[in-house]
Formats: structure tokens, sequence, C-alpha cells
């Protein structure tokens, strides 16, 4: 693989030429290709031949000029705005590319973000931290067993396809020390997430959470998919309240509701385990809810989860 020459290369270039090396025998001393010593003799000689600080300079400054040299200032302004609203460098990459037809790819951003961290910049800190999910230990039988309950293996199969808006996935996040919880919901076809803070993962309070979250779009619900916990217990109370149907998935099948996992991974990054649940706000529960609904996601065209469920544009990547 070709990497390019470094500056002890060429203070050893400059002396074999002083000692009467030709390209061919200079190549055979660095054991690089002759073509690599014909193009640096050539690109980089002054008036006064071939000096190494002079190389290594031009050099540098070619480097630097194919940074970034087609970017405007306030492209990279726009970029920084939406790192800090939580968007990945690749979604923004994607929504420059689809709303402006500017051209960044996700590597760049990427570099911009570790130039930034260098520089004591905390632009890094808006990027997900990817950490392997832990394993969820215990028997099934442990849980209790959920009376009534409906399997996914009933479920309509056009769920599976997500080409309806309604279909929606349940899961709880539990606080430090198991105090608190936070009850999530996602719609299937558009990610659109609502969350709800619950002071204990009763079933009572994660029933009444899912109602009160649900009932101001309960036009837009027709199935419900959780996981086997307990707190969904009262699934037939939140069915005939929302007229939807209520399945469960699998035990220890979390890819049946897959979607719903990756987006308690993304709450997980403003609510990780070490935060004490009992300090959140209503006002931090809103602000998340309100970035992950305005974030693009690729699976659904660079369009956001407000787009696609409510009809609503990112304001927050079109603010001038």
């Amino acid at each position: 693989m070709y990497t390019q020459l470094t500056q002890e290369e060429r203070y050893q270039i400059h002396a074999l030429l002083k000692a009467g090396f030709d390209q061919t025998e200079i190549a055979m001393v660095l054991k690089r290709h002759k073509s690599t010593i014909s193009r640096e003799i050539r690109r980089n000689s002054g008036l006064r031949g071939y000096r190494p600080k002079q190389a290594q300079r031009l050099t540098d400054e070619r480097k630097q000029s194919r940074v970034m040299p087609r970017i405007s200032t306030s492209s990279w302004s726009t970029v920084v705005r939406l790192l800090r609203e939580d968007w990945s460098p690749e979604k923004i990459s994607l929504w420059l590319k689809e709303e402006s037809n500017v051209a960044i790819s996700h590597e760049w951003i990427y570099q911009f973000i570790l130039q930034d961290k260098a520089a004591g910049g905390e632009l890094y800190r808006h990027l997900r931290c990817q950490k392997q999910r832990r394993k969820r230990y215990g028997s099934y039988s442990r849980r209790g067993q959920l009376i009534d309950r409906i399997s996914i293996d009933e479920r309509p199969a056009v769920v599976d396809s997500r080409s309806r808006i309604g279909d929606w996935e349940l899961n709880t996040i539990i606080g430090k020390g198991h105090k608190q919880a936070i009850v999530s919901l996602t719609e299937r076809k558009s990610h659109y997430t609502l969350i709800k803070k619950v002071q204990r993962k009763t079933a009572h309070l994660v029933s009444d959470a899912i109602i009160s979250l649900l009932s101001p779009v309960s036009g837009k619900v027709l199935t419900l998919t959780s996981d086997n916990g307990k707190e969904f217990a009262e699934h037939k109370i939140i069915a005939n309240h929302l007229d939807a149907k209520f399945y469960f998935a699998h035990p220890y099948a979390s890819w049946e509701r897959g979607l719903n996992e990756n987006t308690n991974g993304l709450i997980r990054q403003y609510f990780p385990k070490s935060r004490d649940f009992a300090t959140i706000t209503q006002s931090e529960i809103n602000k998340v809810m309100e970035k992950l609904n305005n974030r693009p996601r690729k699976c659904l065209g660079i369009k956001t989860p407000n787009q696609v469920f409510l009809g609503i544009n990112p304001s927050v990547a079109l603010a001038n």
C-alpha cells in the first residue's frame, strides 16, 4: 500500500542526490518505486534544486489546500449546529446533499470533530456512544405470567412490511438503582418516538403512561408490540382504550422489536445508566423527543420522523 514520503526520506533523497545517485538508485535505497522518487523531485524542486525542507513545506501546502477547500464557512456553521442537535455525521452529510446540494462526506465531518476535540472543543460529545448492550439474564417464569397475552405469531403480516403508519413497539428503560423508569414507544414506519417518565415500573403506571402518550394520536394506533415484562400486564386495558391490538414478542427475542431496542439506545445517549431518573425533568423529556423526531433517518430517505408521521419539516435544519 502506498504511503507518502516522510520528511526523513526527503533528507535521504537530498543526501543521495548530492552523492551522485540517480533516481533509480535512490528508489532502491529507499525501497520505493522509482516513479515515486521521480515525482517527488519534479514537484518539489525549486530554483536551487531539491531541498528537503522546501519539499516538505510544498507538500504540506498542497495537502492543506485540498482540505475542505470548497466548503463555505456557512456550510460548516450548519454542520456545527446540526451536530449540536445530535445528528450523526452520516445524516448531516446526506441531508446537506439532499437539501442544499452541498457535498461534505461524513469522514470529513468526523475529521472536523476530531480537530475540534484536539483544540479543546466539545462537538465530540454529541456523537452517539457505541456500546454493546447488556444481556438480560434470568428466566421467563420468574417475570410472571401475562393473562390473555396474544403472541406476535398472530400479528398481521402487514406489520412486518412497515408499509403503513400505526404499528408501535413498546418498552421501558430503567433508571439508576432500578428507581423510576422511562416508557418508550416507537412507530415502526416513521420511527416517531414518544417517551414519558414513570415514578415506578408498575403495570398501572406504565399503562397510564402509554394511554397518555398515544391518546392524542389514537387515530394512528393500530397495533402495539411489547416484550413480556410484567409492567405490560394491563395490556387489555391499553388495547381497549386505544381500540388497538396488543401483541407480545417471544421471550428473549429482542430483535422482534428491533426498532424500539435501537431507539432505547438513542435515548440512553441522553439518560445514561448512571443517571438518577428522579432528576429528569419534563422539559428534558420534551427536548429529547424533539431531537429524536427532528433527526433525519437514512431508512426514511433522509426524512425525519416528524416529516413522515406528522408532515412537519425539520425546522432546526432549515433555520438560517
